[in-house]
């Protein structure tokens, strides 16, 4: 049985129309992976900053520490900047990349 041109073209033959997209999607998908995983960790730190703050609201009769709030603010705001860069809304990567509160 012969086989026909059209149902299995050659792997090392360009396609007509392929386009691969633009060189910056590849190194904006790897980015994406990176912040996702520093999310991950964002929002483990989130996660101890409120214990904490609980512990220091029971001790302190129930007044929160306000460096522990602004550091929590900072990374929310953080983890803000980051979703933006996920989400294409912005293509300005967050810190490391730029500086903190930019």
């Amino acid at each position: 049985m012969a086989q026909r041109d059209d149902q299995h073209p050659h792997l090392d033959e360009e396609e007509e129309g392929f386009d691969p997209g633009p060189r910056e999607l590849w190194p904006r998908i790897l980015w994406i992976i990176v912040i996702t995983l520093m999310i991950s960790g964002a929002q483990s730190i989130l996660l101890a900053v409120a214990a904490l703050q609980v512990l220091i609201m029971i001790a302190n009769k129930g007044q929160p520490n306000e460096e522990l709030g602004d550091f929590g603010s900072m990374v929310g705001a953080w983890v803000a900047k980051a979703a933006r860069y996920q989400s294409a809304a912005s293509d300005q990567k967050p810190w490391p990349w730029t500086p903190m509160g930019s």
